[in-house]
């Protein structure tokens, strides 16, 4: 077989498997990624049937992370990890010792070295960013202080594997004979990360965005794509040719300066369907590693495991909560969240049995663990929160925080408009919602708009408002309306998109024709104004002065000219 055909039947295999399987695990109640790691092992080497080529899924799944690792740094603020910092990052640092702790004493009892242990437990220690937000989400809480809390703790959990990503090849990588020692080496690597960080400050001050702004200046959305996806990639190639360092730690600089950028928004939009699908490739590369003959024989590795991610981290996190005064409502929310594993300890994974240091059973164990948290989860979050319902209910401790679980008060009235588009009508509707003492988010494709909005100290996105992910950073979530003013989008689209994600706001958009202007009200908008009904009824006001008609007789036809035009019933379908 070509290698061209092998690499086409990989990939299409692959993608075809994870569709399949990630569907079954949807329909179970499961997370998508069992659905992955289960296809990854229906088409890896210990299974019957058609094999995928592992070297070409490895090389998938080293793009999968690149884009993760990318995606990490998108969203990473430092502003939200201070505003959490006195719980998130003693209490990861805490959970990363015991979890550290707990996986070399685990691990050594059963043959291994303390160093293999240590590196094991803190793959064991970190959980899946993709499940946690998951799962956040889907119990309304990943926008409150709760939220806030274990986004920030998974944030500091990230850093430091990134940092150990960065040092194993230091401490275990090939070295010359009569090369430099081994506190030389480690010098020359953190002078050489200085140096990547400082080239990728002045990047991302001076040159990306001017580079992005030429590229949004000509309007096309393929061009902009691929723009972010030459920067992750470009940065993170460069990362590792240039300066030594991991083409993983690359990308995550490169995510961390565009998202800190006025194209944050629209980076993390665009690029979210490519870095997913690799994603997926990645999961399934995982999964490929799975050997059935030696799951029965390392069972008590791999109960071990399943014990110290599903009730080691937890108890650690639960403990350090309440020991830094957070209520039993927090400290439980947060440390159940945690109670998984996911991408990032893989990567770890992978490294460090590239440089011998975890043995192959590592990753057995690893699958299987990261399945069960996986599975269990969502199950035992809900479980948590009926278990905490049920003791304040009985009086068994105090009642609950309002903030541990409803957004606050002043979180609530932070963004309580959201504007599409700032044209005429736009700008009008803005200055409107600022005098009644309301500040609306703009959500606008046009990048110069966005930063003189920004220059006059007024909230902006760039980006496109059919997008969930720009919707989401326009705060759509805590928004009381919508107002789609833009013209030459899909307003339906936009529609769709903001009910997904809070079902219960109030849409005001506009058409520019009376036909879809129906379409519009059908996808879910309260009320539709359409641009030819707009301009009949002031011509029909103006022609009516004009020959002379009373105030009350202009008045009487515009009701009727609105009828006519608005209140009509929907045309049948026609016959077939």
């Amino acid at each position: 077989m070509s290698h061209e055909m092998s690499l086409i039947l990989t990939l299409t295999g692959g993608l075809l498997a994870a569709l399949v399987l990630g569907l079954a695990a949807k329909r179970l109640g499961m997370s998508p990624i069992v659905g992955y790691l289960l296809a990854g092992f229906v088409i890896g080497p210990f299974t019957p049937g058609y094999v995928a080529d592992g070297e070409i899924a490895n090389q998938f799944a080293e793009v999968g992370v690149i884009l993760l690792m990318f995606g990490v740094g998108l969203h990473f603020h430092l502003k939200d990890l201070m505003a959490v910092r006195g719980v998130a990052v003693p209490g990861a640092i805490a959970q990363i010792a015991v979890s550290a702790a707990l996986g070399a004493v685990a691990s050594h009892a059963l043959g291994w070295s303390w160093s293999a242990g240590i590196v094991f437990g803190i793959a064991i220690s970190v959980a899946s960013t993709v499940v946690l937000t998951r799962v956040l989400a889907d119990n309304r809480v990943l926008h409150t202080p709760t939220g806030h809390i274990a986004v920030g703790w998974l944030i500091v959990e990230d850093l430091f594997t990134i940092l150990v990503l960065l040092l194993l090849p230091v401490f275990y990588g090939p070295r010359e004979a009569g090369g430099p020692g081994l506190g030389l080496t480690l010098a020359v690597a953190l002078l050489k990360l200085g140096g990547l960080v400082a080239v990728a400050a002045v990047a991302g001050r001076w040159l990306l965005p001017r580079f992005f702004g030429h590229v949004a200046r000509t309007g096309s959305r393929e061009l902009f794509t691929l723009a972010v996806l030459a920067v992750a990639l470009g940065l993170a190639v460069g990362a590792a040719l240039v300066f030594g360092a991991s083409m993983a730690l690359g990308a995550f600089l490169a995510g961390m300066i565009v998202g800190q950028s006025e194209f944050g928004a629209r980076a993390a939009s665009d690029a979210l369907p490519m870095r997913d699908a690799f994603a997926v490739l990645f999961f399934v590369s995982v999964g490929m590693l799975l050997d059935p003959v030696t799951v029965l024989p390392q069972w008590r590795l791999e109960l071990a495991t399943i014990g110290i991610v599903l009730v080691g981290k937890p108890l650690a996190a639960l403990a350090v909560v309440l020991a830094l005064r957070r209520p039993l409502a927090v400290a439980g929310a947060v440390a159940v969240a945690l109670a998984q594993i996911g991408e990032f300890s893989f990567i770890l994974a992978s490294l460090a049995a590239g440089l011998g240091v975890l043995p192959r059973e590592a990753f057995n164990a690893l699958v299987v663990a990261s399945v069960v948290s996986i599975v269990l989860n969502p199950w035992l979050y809900q479980g948590t929160e009926a278990l905490l319902a049920w003791l304040r209910r009985s009086g068994r401790f105090g009642a609950r925080p309002a903030d541990a679980s409803t957004p606050t008060q002043a979180h609530r009235d932070a963004h309580r408009a959201v504007v599409v588009g700032y044209g005429p009508v736009g700008r009008t509707l803005c200055r409107i919602l600022r005098e009644a003492g309301i500040e609306p988010v703009v959500v606008e494709m046009n990048i110069e708009t966005v930063r003189a909005l920004h220059a006059a100290g007024h909230p902006a996105v760039h980006g496109d408002a059919s997008r969930r992910d720009i919707l989401h950073h326009a705060g759509i979530e805590e928004a009381e309306s919508l107002l789609v003013t833009a013209s030459g989008l899909d307003a339906r689209e936009v529609v769709a998109a903001a009910l997904d994600l809070a079902p219960d706001i109030r849409i005001v958009s506009r058409a520019g024709y009376l036909s879809e202007a129906t379409a519009q009200r059908r996808a879910g908008a309260r009320a539709v104004f359409a641009c030819e009904g707009e301009v009949a009824l002031s011509m029909a006001a103006w022609l009516l002065a004009a020959l002379g008609a009373t105030d009350e007789q202009i008045d009487r036809e515009r009701e009727r000219v609105r009828r006519e035009l608005f209140e009509k019933p929907d045309p049948a379908p026609a016959a077939g």
